[in-house]
């Protein structure tokens, strides 16, 4: 099984959403910001470590909002963890995202979000997805 973990950042009532670059997997979708944890990695300095990389900035994580399992395109199993995210220094940059948008939680839906970002959108923001 993967872990992967997503952070769930907010700033001034809006959620940070960030577009998978084109030619990835799942490509021009959007996400919450996040990766793969790697070994010997907790699941929250993985997630501090890929919004650095990602976003370049510096996160405190919070607390887990959510945990989904699902299933990758090759057939193994994900574990999905969803976390409160906290930017704590700097202004996220599109480093490794194609696109930035801090939308308010009932807007989510109008975004051609990941399937596993979907799901959790579905059940923990208002309006769904």
């Amino acid at each position: 099984m993967i872990a992967v973990v997503a952070g769930v950042v907010r700033r001034k009532g809006r959620l940070l959403l960030c577009q998978r670059p084109e030619g990835k997997r799942l490509g021009l979708l959007w996400e919450f910001p996040g990766g793969k944890v790697e070994a010997g990695e907790t699941p929250e300095a993985a997630l501090e470590r890929e919004l650095k990389e990602e976003l370049n900035v510096t996160t405190r994580t919070g607390r887990v909002l959510d945990v989904l399992r699902a299933d990758d395109r090759n057939g193994g199993d994900l574990l999905l963890l969803f976390y409160e995210s906290e930017i704590v220094s700097g202004e996220p940059e599109t480093v490794e995202c194609r696109a930035l948008a801090w939308v308010l939680p009932e807007e989510a839906a109008a975004y051609d979000l990941a399937p596993a970002d979907a799901a959790f959108a579905r059940r923990n923001l208002p309006g769904g997805v």
